[in-house]
């Protein structure tokens, strides 16, 4: 039985664990090693599209940094409760063009009884920035 700690009712403790855990798999840019925090039928909306299983999340996120070049994230916990938590973030890249943005947003997320995420929904602003503006270098 697959499981990733920590697992639901969630604490001050471990809903920030699990936020940090998020953050860092996502700082590394590896779709492989992000996609074995949610369930192999995961159910997300990010932005305008609804993405649905482990395999499609993998297509995503390969296509996604692809595009979003040096992406770094930053996550901090809104609240939790039960089995939920929400997020607020925000993470910079640039495209092909060398254009930088900022982008905002908010995900609430959903965890079975193993402490994998099983559903997903982002919310997601881009800004356009300058590079000396940048915050995560």
């Amino acid at each position: 039985m697959e499981q990733k700690l920590p697992l639901p009712p969630f604490t001050m403790e471990t809903a920030l664990q699990k936020v940090q855990l998020a953050e860092d798999a996502w700082n590394s840019k590896d779709p492989e090693r992000v996609v074995m925090a949610y369930t192999i039928d995961t159910e997300w909306r990010n932005r305008i599209e609804f993405i649905n299983g482990r395999e499609a999340v993998k297509a995503f996120l390969k296509d996604k940094w692809t595009k979003e070049i040096d992406y770094k994230l930053k996550k901090e916990l809104w609240g939790f409760r039960e089995n939920r938590i929400a997020v607020r973030f925000e993470y910079e890249y640039h495209n092909a063009e060398g254009q930088w943005f900022r982008a905002y947003g908010n995900e609430n997320w959903e965890f079975d009884e193993n402490g994998l995420m099983q559903k997903r929904f982002a919310s997601i602003n881009d800004l356009p920035i300058e590079e000396k503006d940048r915050k995560f270098k």
